[in-house]
């Protein structure tokens, strides 16, 4: 008879475990609602990973807990994967609050742009904080996102617009990285924006010929991203910046068709990026290029609705097209400061027309395609893993309908209960 594995931790009396197990690629169309859900259910985790998973009644002739591991009731509450946020600007100086009161007062973002607000605002606290200070603010905010259910996120760099600045974001993604417990996927978006005064075709060659191979030496960061929009960076500048990171072995993001439809979701799919992200104005043949093709569309719904945009990104007809689909917070300090992946899931669901079992693939399976590491997180299946989370709720639908309140009761991340 074969003597049951010995566990660290037993999760029991799950009352709704959500696994998302299934095949490896990315969700798309219908299968966007199938995230694999198991009544009664309890799950053991041993060396960071899951080791079983299955009814509750079998737990105990499947596993073994050691006599100093965890034995956690679940109490008939819901377990998800941990949530994973694709896309946030994690790292900044200073704060845009005061800009907020004055667009709700009627000031346009142009007119406090010309006076010296918006992302040069953020890009001169930016340069004038020390990366001890960014370390600290950093980690309050990833604090939030771990209260939050967010076990691993995207974090870019992008508001020092000078290699010095630009480096020391990525230095203080890498030690809050280093320092734990949620992992951080660093990168470099030195291509966010035009320095004031500067040329964008010179300024994007220096990007490509001065910062790229500078950031990939010193392996602070695994993608480049860059603003691919009107009055920012053209398609064939975006495409000179893609060339440059490809060449020093970093992966490709796209900020694309945000404000404007320039064809960012075709060219993003056209390079092979891992996403294409926000895709508010995309068009036509952008959602078909992105449907034949592994490129990942990251909504961000967070961000028109603090912005008090209109506009909204044509999920359905992405779905609809099989795009696959994920979801972002956009954390940033001008135009979404929200640490909350769940508010991201109401948000989709009222705005976007998503379902909430299409949010929540979304949020985990489909976002961890987003940062190429679904391999091992994103869905609760032996052998992948650790990262989960118990929420205070009968059913994995009330995690986009009761919005505005932290409802993560445990957060689970490599196996270990986080405070």
């Amino acid at each position: 008879m074969t003597t049951p594995p010995l566990v660290d931790t037993l999760l029991v009396n799950i009352g709704e475990l959500c696994t998302l197990a299934g095949p490896a690629a990315p969700r798309r169309g219908a299968a966007l609602r199938e995230v694999g859900t198991l009544a009664d259910a309890a799950i053991a985790l041993a060396d960071e990973r899951i080791a079983w998973l299955g009814p509750s009644r079998d737990a105990a002739s499947a596993v073994t807990l050691k006599p100093d591991g965890l034995l956690l009731d679940a109490g008939g509450l819901t377990v998800t994967p941990g949530l994973v946020d694709p896309h946030t600007h994690l790292v900044f100086g200073g704060s845009r609050a005061d800009e907020f009161a004055r667009r709700l007062e009627g000031v346009s973002y142009a007119e406090i742009l010309a006076a010296g607000g918006g992302i040069h605002h953020t890009v001169s606290h930016t340069r004038a904080a020390t990366r001890e200070a960014l370390v600290a603010s950093g980690r309050a905010r990833l604090a939030r996102m771990q209260a939050n259910g967010t076990t691993t996120l995207e974090a870019k760099s992008g508001y020092g617009l000078d290699l010095e600045t630009e480096l020391k974001q990525l230095e203080a993604i890498a030690e809050l990285a280093a320092e734990g417990p949620l992992e951080l996927v660093p990168t470099f978006m030195g291509a966010h924006a035009v320095p004031p005064g500067e040329d964008a075709d010179a300024f994007a060659d220096r990007v490509a010929t001065q910062m790229i191979p500078v950031v990939a030496a010193r392996q602070l960061a695994r993608y480049v991203d860059v603003f691919c929009e009107q009055g920012v960076f053209s398609p064939a500048q975006t495409e000179r910046i893609f060339a440059a990171a490809r060449a020093h072995g970093l992966g490709l993001r796209l900020h694309a068709d945000e404000l404007s439809d320039l064809g960012g979701g075709a060219l993003a799919a056209r390079w092979g990026a891992a996403s294409a992200d926000h895709l508010l104005c995309t068009g036509p043949d952008s959602i078909a290029a992105l449907a034949a093709s592994d490129t990942v569309a990251v909504m961000l719904p967070g961000t028109p609705f603090f912005l008090g945009m209109s506009e909204r990104a044509p999920a359905r007809r992405l779905i609809d097209a099989g795009v696959a689909l994920a979801l972002g917070t956009d954390f940033n300090p001008g135009s979404c400061y929200s640490e909350s992946m769940p508010m991201m899931m109401t948000l989709a669901c009222l705005h976007l027309r998503l379902t909430p079992s299409e949010a929540l693939t979304c949020a985990t399976f489909n976002a961890a395609h987003a940062l190429g590491l679904a391999d091992r997180i994103g869905s609760l299946e032996v052998g992948k893993q650790a990262d989960l989370v118990v929420w205070d709720m009968p059913s994995h639908h009330h995690l986009a309908y009761h919005f505005g309140v932290t409802l993560a009761r445990h957060v689970i991340k490599k196996g270990r209960l986080l405070p």
